[in-house]
């Protein structure tokens, strides 16, 4: 797995969070280009998916490949923001996070229950773990998934669109980022490589 290519991390990282940046702005600021503010929504959907669009061509074009959970990511985008278009409805382009985070979430506790650990997979991983690493780091992120599903409903149900558009970009990615540096211990605790030199 070591050897195949891959995305250096300062463009992996601009390619996953360009769309929602970019969902965020349009949101903030569509307005000023003339569209009233019930419309900023759906112009922020509509480059919310060609953005993403676009980002999974540039990964498939520098290393003909397109990771797991960008993809899937990229189809409920295109699916249920398409659908927000279309019906006017701003509820579906909301339910995406849920839905993503909630398909993730039960992949991996699915997968571990059936002793087939899918996170290294599921993140594109590039570490080498031995299999109580994967093992407890798949339990850990399976669940952290089905908790930021239940914030996304949380928020959108209950908060203003303004809101959840400002939650998905400075509360979801930084409480990923937070909980992605978490696991650092149990990462170098597990480490197999570091096993197996010392075998």
């Amino acid at each position: 797995m070591t050897d195949q290519k891959r995305l250096p991390p300062l463009l992996k990282l601009v390619l996953e969070l360009g769309p929602l940046v970019l969902f965020f702005f349009a949101n903030a600021y569509a307005d000023r280009f003339g569209y009233g503010h019930d419309q900023r929504i759906y112009v922020a959907t509509a480059l919310f998916i060609a953005a993403t669009l676009v980002a999974l061509a540039i990964n498939y074009t520098l290393v003909r490949k397109l990771p797991i959970m960008p993809l899937i990511s990229g189809v409920v985008v295109v699916v249920f923001g398409g659908l927000t278009l279309f019906l006017q409805n701003d509820v579906f382009i909301k339910l995406k996070p849920t839905i993503v985070n909630g398909l993730f979430g039960v992949i991996l506790l699915g997968g571990l229950y059936f002793r087939k650990p899918l996170l290294e997979i599921v993140l594109d991983s590039v570490f080498e773990l031995t299999e109580e690493g994967w093992r407890k780091l798949t339990l850990r992120w399976g669940l952290f998934f089905l908790v930021l599903a239940a914030l996304n409903e949380i928020v959108w149900r209950t908060q203003t669109t303004d809101f959840w558009v400002s939650f998905k970009v400075f509360g979801i990615m930084p409480l990923t980022l937070a909980f992605a540096l978490s696991q650092t211990p149990l990462l170098l605790k597990h480490d197999a490589s570091k096993k197996a030199e010392e075998a």
